[in-house]
């Protein structure tokens, strides 16, 4: 049997390596608050729970690769933060208008546990909608159908804000503004609801607001998309003028006009429009650059003869004048009907996301039914999909000034692992020229350092740090070239640092002293039960862990004395979340380790 020692030896060398996926991609998941969809999962809740759930909700995440999160910060005219204009929100409190019980700010807690793990924080509006049904609805002296009834637009139960009046469009910007200039927050996004959806025998009463101001328009549902139109620039202006580098996003219908002899910029569907139906024009959005990145809602399957996924696809990616274009995934749709019974349908419409020109990466709604793991799908993007970590795409209209690289990057070697240590590099006082992390690059043996492509990545550091810690050493690698580079604000990469190599030398053991030894667990992947085997050379005391990857402990299965010998541990998982883990065998001498994976 062979035994793995890592003496210190440091020299430049570079190798090659081939990409399994996209070394950028946005990687995002929807969190719904409203009717308590994602969270939190009752208005009962303490702050304590509320937190707690979170966290979760993020660890499961970031384990399954995601990096970006879209966070309901309002549904119906409330708010989960405390807000000098709306009420708190009912569905975090379970009545509105009342603070969370020890008080604390939602908002600010969830971007600060966001940046702990890499994913950006998108605060998610919902601009118009205010009443779900007037009949049952308790409203704060607060909410604005309380201040300003005047403001609103009947359509069944529902209420919204009208988007023909100007004071509206003038709140509806003071709303986002509060939370775009108090929080870090890195985008703003809308969702699809404007206008109404249409509903038999429903109208959308805006005769007096059309007469009051027309502003030259004619037909009303031109002056409608201008309303939509006039609300969407001014938050984009907004943004520009206060946070240039907030990112700003919306998630329309997912068919803007279907193709006809009078539209012939339309895609080759036959579903509902946005255009003509809720008033959205979205492709004016783009053309107009008042959006920065398009999130269209494509959650159909391959094929669907009204709106087919394969079809829309490249449509959005040939009408996205140059923004950035991510699509939404139905992933709350997997296993409900006949047609999304198949475990490869998401799998597939991801690989024609990365297959199709000016598409940057997929969303899926929502967190709940995505997490419940539905037909293995989230078990596709821990250990094949997301398997690398991504880093976000670039918007080169808001910057393309990368940060100076790290400097004098040197390693070390223990029994337990590899330090990587270097120079921060100097950078800029502004916001956009900040460091906002780095991203460690390992080639092991003859592979060709190439950072162009993300099999090399072993990490993204989501702080300005100085050090990282490598726990999981491949037994079959005999050297290791590590490379950091750093990132800013906006996700510009720096130039590589210096290379830093450090040698694993390999020794024979013989047969009749057999060295200590940790084996593969079996099964491996495993959901429930695996087995872990290991062989001491010797009696020592043995401690045997379960790490994730960013060395947070999760388990201790021994921590005694042991004479040498044989040993198998039984593992039974009750509590372990799906992803990548290592375990660790530590003795009086040395540290092994193996990488192991749960795929539920």
């Amino acid at each position: 049997m062979k035994k793995s020692s890592i003496f210190l030896f440091l020299y430049l060398i570079g190798f090659q390596t081939l990409a399994q996926s996209p070394k950028r991609e946005f990687r995002g998941a929807w969190i719904a608050t409203v009717g308590n969809i994602d969270y939190p999962s009752s208005k009962t809740l303490t702050t304590a729970q509320q937190q707690a759930e979170f966290i979760k909700i993020l660890d499961q995440h970031q384990q399954a690769g995601i990096n970006a999160v879209m966070v309901q910060v309002r549904s119906y005219g409330d708010a989960f933060y405390p807000s000098e204009l709306v009420p708190w929100s009912e569905y975090l409190t379970g009545r509105q208008g009342k603070a969370p019980e020890p008080l604390y700010d939602p908002v600010a807690f969830m971007i600060s546990e966001c940046r702990k793990r890499n994913i950006e924080f998108h605060a998610w509006f919902n601009p118009y909608r205010v009443v779900l049904n007037v009949n049952t609805a308790t409203l704060d002296t607060k909410h604005v159908a309380i201040k300003h009834p005047d403001w609103l637009l009947a359509y069944g139960n529902l209420r919204i804000l009208d988007p023909g009046n100007q004071e509206v469009r003038k709140h509806v910007t003071q709303v986002v503004m509060e939370v775009a200039k108090r929080y870090d927050v890195d985008g703003i996004h809308f969702d699809d609801y404007f206008y109404p959806y249409p509903a038999t025998g429903l109208t959308v009463n805006d005769s007096t607001s059309f007469k009051k101001d027309p502003r030259g328009f004619t037909k009303k549902d031109d002056w409608r998309r201008d309303n939509v139109d006039l609300m969407v620039k001014a938050v984009a202006d907004s943004l520009k003028a206060a946070k240039p580098w907030v990112k700003f996003g919306i998630s329309p219908f997912g068919i803007w006009q279907n193709k006809s002899k009078t539209q012939p910029l339309g895609s080759d569907t036959n579903g509902g429009e946005s255009y003509n139906e809720i008033y959205c024009n979205s492709r004016k959005w783009l053309e107009n650059r008042w959006v920065d990145y398009i999130m269209p809602q494509l959650y159909w399957y391959i094929g669907f003869n009204l709106a087919d996924f394969s079809i829309l696809v490249p449509w959005w990616a040939n009408n996205s004048f140059d923004s950035h274009l991510y699509i939404g995934h139905g992933a709350y749709r997997i296993n409900e009907s006949a047609v999304w019974q198949n475990p490869s349908e998401m799998p597939r419409q991801i690989r024609i996301v990365r297959n199709t020109a000016k598409v940057q990466g997929s969303a899926f709604y929502n967190t709940n039914t995505l997490n419940k793991n539905l037909l293995g799908f989230r078990d596709s993007l821990v250990t094949n999909l997301y398997k690398k970590p991504a880093l976000m795409p670039t918007m080169a209209w808001k910057d393309v000034v990368a940060p100076n690289p790290p400097q004098t990057l040197t390693v070390s070697a223990s029994t337990a692992g590899v330090t990587l240590k270097w120079n921060k590099p100097s950078a800029g006082t502004s916001e956009i020229e900040k460091i906002r992390g780095y991203v460690v690059y390992r080639f092991a043996n003859d592979e060709k350092v190439d950072l162009t492509k993300s099999n090399g990545i072993r990490t993204i550091i989501p702080k300005d740090t100085n050090a990282y810690f490598d726990a999981e050493a491949n037994p079959q690698a005999q050297r290791y070239t590590y490379i950091v580079t750093a990132l800013d604000r906006l996700h510009n990469e720096s130039s590589a640092s210096n290379n830093a190599t450090i040698i694993l030398v390999t020794g024979t053991e013989t047969n009749e002293n057999p060295a200590t030894q940790l084996f593969q667990n079996a099964p491996n992947p495993f959901s429930e039960f695996t087995k872990i085997n290991y062989h001491l050379a010797k009696t020592s005391h043995v401690k045997l862990r379960i790490l994730d990857l960013f060395g947070k402990e999760h388990s201790i299965l021994v921590n005694e004395k042991q004479v040498s010998g044989d040993y198998s541990i039984d593992f039974q998982n009750f509590s372990i979340a799906t992803g990548a883990y290592i375990y660790v065998l530590e003795t009086d001498d040395e540290v092994l380790s193996r990488r192991m994976l749960v795929a539920k």
